[in-house]
């Protein structure tokens, strides 16, 4: 009834009382000394409450009782001697409370008792052997506590009517008695966590009606061989439920007798012993199985097909063993799994994609074995991952799907040791429950992802052993949990932060980052370089820009005089594509953007699209135009950015390695344009951020400006003929790793050639309107 506070000492009074049941409240204090005075009292339950103290000594003179239930409070003290005079006693529960002492040879007086519940107290020293005379018991329990001895020898002789024997966590020695085999009775028998030796008795088969036998924890078994075969007997238990033997030194094969254990089973636990050899494939009959452990023992061969007919199971450990061939694809099957652990094994092959069926799992972990190919985009799907996902020290390929982002319940994940490759996807700052972040010992590489910031409650991150470049951000100092941060051994550069973590040097690792500069001073980095700023005052501009521009013109005009007597009459022929050098062949270029994969897609455009990609025979990274020839004027865009490109050389400018015109692998035409990749992406990136905190400082914007006018400046008086770009934009200004600007796509560029005399008064630019809207320049004149 919800009922609290402390019980009135009133309750003395009530003086014809036979029957108290206060069971399940919230009483506290202590339990009132004049309980003594209720002589006819016959049924006393005060279980689940908070009492406290002593058991009332005044209670020895309710002679009557017939049920004593206190368990699940607080009382101290020790079992008194006095409670061996209630003769008419049949259930006595003292568990779950602080009781101490041993237990007192008085209990086998209480020879009517057929429930004696200690568990979970703090009692010590043996059993008395008073108390396994008393024959009526049929539900006996020390669990929890801290009892030594041996079990007697007649244990099941003395105790026929026993049901319930439990003495699990105590520090019962010896072996266990053959006799427990005649107490017929027996329906719970439970020893786990003791000092138990031995085995279990082969005729333990004749406890016909048990459900729970459990010797988890003990010191069973020899390692030997046929120390498993008591297990045939128990196919005579046709009511088990729960079989627990793990944590033992079991030996031998499993029998193929096991898959006729009992139709009801559903806890299977084998674990931590040395059983060797396969699993039977007669294990699919279990199929009420919920549990199956077999965790930590020399099982080796295949996992059997059959496994997955086990459609209930909902955790299943095989870790640690020495099982070998392919994660069977049954497993798909499993779909009430909430726990696959298999890690530490010899699989080999790919993971299954059939895994996107189990979508209950909450762990799952596949690591230490010979796993190859790419993690398949399904195990991402499983969104309902929530403790830990670990595919670490396999030898897993690829780039990372962009689908990792769905995991936005995990915690854990480890996907150190293996061949990642590529960027790591921006996506993972979706997986905002992240606490543990490992991806060590792999080849991912560009910039560490701005969206780790919105990992609010990551602890842990190491990024150690890849080929990561750019700066460190700032971002990471922020993050106020963050413990431990690890990224050691990549190819960073430039200024360490000095906020957050970045505070603690014991905090963070930084080894073998050769490029780094600053940081607190226990690191002992080199001082960082302060870039000097290209001008100082309005005073020293005006003078400067001003000789720097009167130069520049008095050598344009002598070159542009030079050129114009030595160069032939045939520049004005169009360059043809086989001009290029053509080094790259269309299946390299699929290989080094995976398919063109989303993932590494870094802009689009009118005409195509740009992509990033790895060459495999050094590794160099590249950006690559792919042309969407069925887009009306693609192919000219490319033969104009091919006669541009061909014929200029600046450091503003972007610098194209080669041009590619082929067939893919449908036969259809293939164009594309190969480029230095520039690390720090567009001008537009960092005017207009998306999602990213990306600002740029007076000195470096005042510097783009510069760059790009030098890049103008050339095209336009220095080139052998005039090129003008026609689509100046920020998202055609790319930044490189020191941000320099360069001037890039060149597909709606205009030579100006020089008049002649067969050419009218003009010079032959096109009038039409070319150029991105908000960006074309002024003065256009339109037909």
């Amino acid at each position: 009834m919800t009922l609290a506070g402390t019980l009135s000492p009133s309750i003395g009074n009530l003086t014809y009382l036979t029957k108290l049941n206060l069971r399940n409240n919230s009483f506290h204090g202590e339990f009132p000394q004049q309980v003594g005075n209720l002589l006819y009292l016959q049924h006393l339950n005060i279980s689940y409450n908070s009492f406290s103290g002593s058991i009332p000594s005044n209670l020895s003179q309710c002679i009557e009782l017939s049920i004593l239930s206190s368990g699940h409070n607080n009382f101290t003290g020790t079992i008194p001697t006095w409670i061996g005079n209630f003769s008419s006693l049949s259930l006595l529960n003292l568990a779950v409370n602080n009781l101490h002492g041993t237990i007192p040879n008085e209990v086998g007086k209480l020879s009517r008792l057929t429930l004696f519940a200690l568990n979970g107290n703090h009692l010590y020293g043996t059993i008395p052997l008073s108390v396994f005379n008393i024959s009526s018991l049929s539900f006996l329990t020390f669990s929890q506590n801290n009892l030594h001895g041996n079990l007697p020898y007649d244990v099941g002789f003395t105790l026929p009517n026993l049901e319930t024997f439990a003495g699990g966590v105590n520090d019962f020695t010896g072996t266990i008695p053959e006799s427990l085999s005649n107490a017929s009775r027996l329906e719970i028998l439970d020893f786990a966590e003791n000092n138990l030796i031995g085995t279990l008795p082969k005729n333990i088969g004749r406890l016909t009606l048990l459900k729970r036998l459990n010797f988890d924890t003990n010191r069973l078994g020899n390692g030997e061989d046929g120390e498993l075969n008591f297990l045939t007997s128990l196919i005579n238990c046709t009511a088990l439920e729960v079989l627990g033997l793990a944590e033992n030194q079991f030996g031998g094969k499993l029998p193929s007798s096991i898959g006729n254990l009992s139709i009801n089973l559903n806890a299977l636990d084998l674990g931590e012993n040395a059983i060797y050899g396969s699993i039977p494939i007669g294990i699919s009959n279990l199929v009420n199985l919920t549990s199956l452990g077999m965790e930590k023992n020399n099982l080796s061969g295949f996992v059997p097909d059959t496994i997955g007919m086990l459609q209930k199971l909902v955790d299943l450990e095989l870790y640690s063993n020495k099982f070998s061939g392919v994660i069977p694809s049954s497993i798909g099957n499993l779909t009430r799994l909430t726990k696959l652990l298999i890690a530490d094994n010899n699989f080999e092959g790919s993971i299954p994609t059939s895994l996107e069926n189990c979508q209950r799992l909450l762990m799952l972990n596949l690591s230490h074995n010979m796993l190859n190919g790419s993690i398949p985009r399904q195990v991402f799907a499983l969104s309902s991952l929530s403790i830990y996902l670990d595919l670490s020290h396999n030898s897993l390929t690829g780039s990372l799907p962009f689908e990792i982002g769905k995991l936005v319940n995990l915690a854990n994940l480890d996907l150190s040791k293996n061949k990642l490759s590529g960027m790591i996807p921006s996506s993972i700052g979706s997986c905002v429950s992240l606490e543990w972040l490992h991806m060590q010992g792999n080849f991912f590489e560009g910039n560490i992802p701005s969206t780790i910031q919105n990992l609010r409650g990551i602890q842990h991150i190491d990024l150690s052993c890849n080929n990561l470049s750019g700066k460190i951000p700032e971002f990471l100092g922020e993050i106020k949990g963050l413990m431990h941060l690890n990224l050691s051994y990549n190819n960073l550069d430039g200024e360490l932060p000095m906020n957050g973590i970045f505070k603690n040097a014991t905090s963070f690792s930084i080894n073998g980052n050769i490029k780094l500069c600053g940081g607190v001073p226990e690191l002992n980095l080199p001082a960082c370089t302060i870039k000097k700023e290209k001008f100082h005052s309005l005073k020293v501009i005006i003078p400067i820009a001003s000789a720097l521009i009167f130069l520049l013109f008095l050598s344009g005009f002598l070159i542009i005089i030079v050129i114009k007597r030595s160069r032939k009459k045939t520049s004005r022929e169009t360059t043809t594509i086989e001009d290029l050098e053509l080094n790259i062949s269309y299946s390299e270029i699929v290989k080094c953007t995976g398919g063109f994969s989303n993932d590494n897609l870094i802009g689009s455009g009118s005409f195509g699209s740009v992509y990033k990609g790895t060459l495999s025979s050094d590794g160099t990274t590249i950006a690559i135009k792919v042309l969407n020839l069925e887009q009306r004027g693609a192919s000219k865009s490319f033969i104009d950015e091919c006669n541009a490109l061909k014929v200029i050389r600046h450091r503003n400018l972007l610098k194209i390695i080669t041009a590619i015109s082929s067939i893919d692998h449908q036969g259809k035409d293939f164009k594309a344009l190969v480029y230095e990749f520039m690390s720090n992406g567009s001008l537009e990136d960092w005017l207009h951020p998306i999602n990213q905190k990306k600002t740029l400082t007076f000195v470096q914007r005042l510097n783009i400006a510069i760059d790009v006018a030098c890049a103008l400046e050339y095209l336009h008086h220095f080139c052998e003929t005039p090129i003008v770009h026609c689509d100046i934009k920020p998202s055609n200004v790319l930044l490189d790793n020191d941000m320099v600007a360069r001037v890039g796509d060149f597909g709606l560029a205009t030579f100006l050639f020089e008049e002649s005399c067969d050419s009218p008064k003009h010079s032959t630019m096109s009038a039409s309107l070319k150029g991105s809207v908000g960006y074309i320049p002024p003065g256009m004149s339109f037909p």
